[in-house]
């Protein structure tokens, strides 16, 4: 489904300042927060599938530029071969919204069920396999910004926006959250075009005061785990 984009708000160089400090002030306020449950994560995951604790992937950022995402890993080693882990339905299902309810390839995935109650899914659903991109994304490289629209595969994105909504969600640094995961996560997907017209409608209605009440709002979806699978 193809929406057809307003052309993006602009902002000027004093707001780009001014949410650039924020974004900074707030994330090594958070990240000092949340780094003694990032290093019990990063023990657990070690435990559970042995090797390093981080996952890199390459997504496409603000201007088409790619930057190296860096999260927590939820998934076994080697899950990027997909085709060794998932059945021909599976596969056909994760390559058009890119995750699966019940995804055997979560670290700690037995059995059918293990999708919601293992280790992977648990760091997923908690959100705590993000935190990493506070530190790296946007203190250090700055590719990112707290809010915006979620950084995306370039495949991902070519399959799902047209070419005036791909300059639209460049236009602007991609998010560790965003008014998709605050207010839908997992009940907004790309089959039923709502996760394409939330990300434009940021776009399209940016501000300080928005990206207020989406980190609260995340807060509450993270806590209730709304539309978490």
């Amino acid at each position: 489904m193809k929406n057809n984009p307003k052309s993006p708000k602009s902002q000027g160089l004093l707001a780009r300042a001014v949410k650039r400090l924020f974004d900074i002030l707030l994330a090594l306020f958070l990240s000092l927060l949340t780094l003694p449950v990032a290093l019990v994560a990063m023990l657990l995951i070690c435990i559970f599938d042995s090797g390093t604790p981080f996952y890199t992937q390459r997504r496409v950022g603000i201007g088409g530029r790619e930057f190296t995402l860096l999260k927590l890993r939820t998934m076994r080693k080697n899950a990027d071969r997909v085709e060794d882990f998932l059945t021909a339905e599976e596969l056909a299902l994760y390559r058009h919204e890119y995750k699966l309810s019940e995804d055997p390839r979560l670290i700690g995935y037995r059995r059918e069920g293990d999708g919601k109650r293992c280790l992977g899914a648990l760091l997923r659903r908690t959100s705590i396999d993000e935190i990493p991109q506070l530190w790296w994304n946007v203190l250090i490289c700055g590719n990112m910004s707290l809010v915006g629209p979620r950084p995306v595969l370039r495949e991902e994105l070519d399959a799902h926006y047209s070419k005036e909504e791909q300059e639209a969600v460049l236009s602007v640094k991609p998010g560790v959250t965003g008014y998709w995961q605050a207010y839908a996560r997992n009940r907004a997907c790309y089959e039923n075009g709502e996760r394409q017209k939330m990300e434009l409608y940021y776009v399209e209605n940016r501000s300080f005061w928005l990206d207020i009440r989406i980190l609260f709002r995340t807060v509450v979806a993270v806590i209730a785990k709304t539309g978490a699978k």
